[in-house]
């Protein structure tokens, strides 16, 4: 079968690459005009240079392809709200549309945790009415998702829609590679009680919802929670990654409005006025700092297990690895948590 990704360079893209080579798929990836492919070509993956933008470019890329996983999207908060919308909402119709036109079967459309909402502290489902925060990657992730459950009413194209939590894992350098160098200099905080749960989850978990939406029967005109069943807080995750770095688990608590706030100053205010990108976000605080829980009992309905990897701090010391770049992550064969590195080598 041959398949197109689209945000293959991605963390999500890269692990969703290993599990379709294993199943000797057909892989072909949409990369932008400039982006690096170098790491595609040396994995044997046919590479088609086009933008989601750019409708008149995706007719190479979608050609002879029965399923498309669009995992592309803008992320952060800090631009306006006009350029979210154009990738995260018209490039999605523009890639829709060229699969319609291409006789694409399947369409698996990735959408976010964050359309709902943050903070709700009770577990949504998905049936839960879209009421995303007003930071513009939430809203422009809300606008696509409508989008695409009124194309599935009325298009021929199987579609699905999946609602993954924040993934983490080997190769992430946005979250956890971060947090990781705050515990091991002993500056990790906690926002607000640290009781509350993150919307986190494994990636190699959420490709195997992206292969549920692919290859079960039912799965068309659907859409998916991706996420933990026993959502981690924010003191285990902390305290975990601490241990695992051989750094201090933190004990200074920030309260959460303060941060709140501020937050909303540093990207309204600070960072126009300084040309920078904001030293905490509306979004980011609000994702550390409140209550997010999500229901995946329909996606264990289709043997699409999601269980969350309990966290145990007896995790390998940091010394044992040839560093190059620490990441972190959940070691899934053992159960517990440790860094990944991006190694030579391990001792």
């Amino acid at each position: 079968m041959k398949v197109l990704i689209t945000g293959a360079t991605g963390l999500l893209g890269g692990h969703l690459i290993k599990e379709l080579q294993q199943r000797n798929e057909e892989i072909r990836a949409l990369v932008l005009p400039l982006e690096n492919a170098g790491n595609l070509l040396k994995q044997g993956i046919e590479v088609v240079r086009g933008d989601i933008t750019d409708a008149c470019s995706l007719e190479p890329a979608v050609k002879n392809v029965e399923v498309i996983f669009h995992l592309a999207g803008m992320m952060g908060v800090w631009r306006p709200l006009a350029d979210y919308r154009l990738v995260n909402v018209k490039g999605s119709e523009n890639l829709y549309k060229a699969a319609q036109r291409a006789g694409v079967r399947r369409f698996v459309h990735t959408s976010s945790h964050t359309v709902y909402g943050l903070g709700h502290g009770r577990f949504l489902t998905e049936n839960e009415l879209l009421r995303p925060d007003p930071d513009p990657y939430s809203i422009s992730k809300a606008e696509g998702d409508r989008l695409l459950r009124r194309l599935l009413l009325s298009g021929d194209v199987e579609t699905v829609i999946l609602r993954p939590g924040t993934f983490f894992g080997p190769g992430d350098r946005l979250h956890f590679g971060r947090m990781a160098q705050k515990m091991k200099d002993g500056k990790g905080v906690i926002i607000g009680r640290g009781d509350n749960a993150l919307p986190f989850c494994y990636v190699t978990d959420v490709v195997q919802g992206f292969l549920l939406a692919a290859y079960h029967e039912k799965a068309p005109g659907n859409v998916y929670n991706i996420t933990n069943d026993r959502p981690l807080t924010q003191q285990e995750i902390f305290d975990a990654i601490a241990d695992a770095v051989g750094g201090v688990r933190p004990k200074r608590h920030l309260p959460y409005l303060p941060v709140y706030y501020g937050a909303i100053a540093a990207e309204k205010v600070v960072a126009p006025a300084t040309h920078t990108k904001p030293l905490v976000t509306q979004l980011g605080a609000m994702m550390f700092g409140s209550d997010n829980k999500h229901s995946v009992e329909k996606a264990d309905l289709f043997a699409c297990t999601l269980k969350a990897i309990f966290l145990d701090s007896t995790a390998q010391p940091a010394h044992r690895w040839a560093i190059i770049n620490f990441l972190a992550g959940f070691d899934q064969e053992r159960g517990r948590f440790r860094l990944w590195w991006q190694v030579v080598g391990l001792a």
